[in-house]
């Protein structure tokens, strides 16, 4: 139906796709004009438009042609290498962290671009990597520099949330690779003995604070343990249809810690209820299916590692946000996609989104070319 109404370029995009996605951006700038107790141009205003201009990009992505991306896969990795250590030279600090780099036309975090150009060139060394040496060393230290290099870079920030993302897409990328299970095992194993070790030596005393209140944020429910302790509240108090629209007291009130960006899931909760929970968790149902769907199509090893990492990039986004704010991992201040008010966490989830219809489209066509 959509081929006859719509022009080709049009009626190729992921319709089913991008319509729930825009209903989810619309409904978080309902929850983000509420949180800002009804002014729409303290967050909802600048969310729509994000989301706008990053849509148009997203476009812009998906009619790459395939030899480009390949070919800069690995200078855009170094650009972006460039760009963190020039954040520790010269960055921008913020809230007790040196995570931005101010380029005087825009203000950048080039962290969250690592997280999707992580998965690309990865994706590219596998690609390009005989099938013979997968289960060789060769496989894997590569990789894991290539993985090493920014998240060092991106802890020392310090900003354990956005290491861990970067960290996850990789992982998940070499795993998708096909490198030998008993590494990831292995590497499980020594992830749990490290534990320890990381949290005494390598984490700031407000990491493993953190830790402590994830553990048990009843322990301290005015100081450490408030965030979730809030959270918690705002999620129970909405029942199954919500306080309404607007009627949220949590936020309005100001209990609720940030309840615009890493708890606005709980903000919207507290109003919509559990009806809106459902709706919010189908539509990152209906994104996470068609990328694993556009991984298992995709007609080599570079697209589907690409599909794959970057379908996973989303997911821990989502899973992790979501987890936080209902007390099953610790804070680590990462937002929920598509909902929380923040432009480089929408800049990186609609390059996913993009690089997504870019795949699916490299597939069509190849498809229809094998037919012809």
């Amino acid at each position: 139906m959509s081929a006859t109404i719509l022009p080709a370029p049009l009626a190729g995009l992921p319709w089913r796709v991008l319509l729930p996605l825009t209903l989810l951006v619309a409904f978080g700038a309902a929850v983000l004009y509420s949180a800002a107790a009804g002014d729409f141009g303290v967050y909802a205003e600048s969310h729509l438009i994000r989301y706008a201009v990053f849509l148009v990009m997203a476009l812009v992505i998906s009619v790459l042609p395939r030899e480009l991306v390949q070919r800069g896969a690995y200078p855009a990795y170094a650009v972006i290498l460039v760009m963190l250590i020039g954040v520790e030279a010269i960055g921008g600090i913020s809230g007790g962290s040196q995570r931005w780099l101010d380029l005087g036309f825009v203000r950048l975090q080039p962290s969250e671009l690592m997280k999707p150009a992580i998965v690309l060139v990865l994706a590219r060394f596998y690609s390009a990597l005989p099938a013979s040496m997968t289960e060789s060393w060769r496989a894997l230290l590569p990789a894991a520099a290539l993985v090493a290099v920014p998240v060092g870079l991106v802890l020392l920030q310090p900003d354990l949330g956005t290491g861990l993302a970067i960290t996850f897409g990789g992982v998940v990328t070499v795993y998708l690779a096909g490198l030998p299970g008993r590494w990831f095992a292995g590497g499980a194993l020594a992830a749990l003995i490290a534990a320890p070790l990381a949290y005494f030596f390598a984490l700031h005393d407000y990491q493993r604070q953190r830790v402590l209140t994830f553990l048990d944020p009843e322990s301290d429910p005015l100081g450490t343990g408030y965030h979730i302790t809030q959270s918690k509240i705002a999620i129970g108090s909405g029942g199954i249809f919500g306080k309404g629209f607007g009627n949220g007291s949590q936020s309005h009130l100001d209990y609720l810690p940030e309840p615009h960006t890493d708890f606005v899931f709980a903000t919207m909760a507290e109003e919509w209820g559990l009806i809106g929970g459902l709706f919010t968790l189908l539509v990152f149902g209906i994104v996470l299916r068609w990328g694993a769907t556009v991984a298992r199509r995709a007609n080599d090893r570079f697209t589907r590692l690409l599909a794959g990492g970057l379908t996973a990039t989303i997911f821990f986004y989502a899973a992790i946000n979501l987890s936080m704010v209902m007390g099953l991992a610790p804070v680590v201040g990462i937002p929920l996609p598509f909902m929380s008010h923040g432009g480089t966490s929408m800049m990186t989830n609609m390059i996913c989104i993009g690089s997504l219809m870019m795949i699916e489209r490299w597939t069509r066509r190849e498809g229809s070319s094998r037919l012809g």
